[in-house]
């Protein structure tokens, strides 16, 4: 997918700063060392290609508003690939950022129309149900 004309990610990093990369020996929870606040990555044209290939939900998903940004509420949304999970996944250093009552109404939402939800932060994990209710995932 490409990103939905009108949507950057601008100054937003934090896929650089939650996800975790196995190529450039990068762990969850810390900013990657060829991140540069302000302007991006600093490898952009020889980055891995797990970095080309990522793109968040906000920024391909056309119904999702600037008011659920990533920077702005420190929440990524993605598709998980191996599982087919909607997952918001946060910083461990803002675990509860899902909370956000935005952003809770939107994994609501996607869990009514039949997704599997997760929201993750570090190696936490909670299952968000269609009634709003949450329970620890493993």
């Amino acid at each position: 997918m490409t990103a939905v004309p009108g949507k950057s990610c601008g100054a937003c990093n934090l896929c650089c700063q939650i996800l975790d990369i196995d190529e450039l020996e990068k762990k969850a929870g810390i900013l990657c060392e060829n991140c540069v606040n302000g302007s991006g990555c600093a490898i952009y044209h020889t980055r891995p290609q797990v970095c080309r290939d990522f793109e968040c939900e906000w920024l391909t998903e056309r119904s999702l508003p600037a008011t659920l940004k990533p920077d702005r509420t420190g929440t990524l949304f993605l598709i998980c690939p191996e599982t087919d999970q909607y997952q918001a996944v946060t910083d461990p250093k803002q675990p509860k950022a899902w909370r956000h009552p935005l952003v809770f109404k939107h994994l609501i939402a996607k869990a009514k129309e039949g997704h599997v939800v997760v929201a993750k932060s570090g190696m936490l994990s909670w299952r968000v149900y269609p009634t709003g209710e949450c329970a620890p995932w493993t």
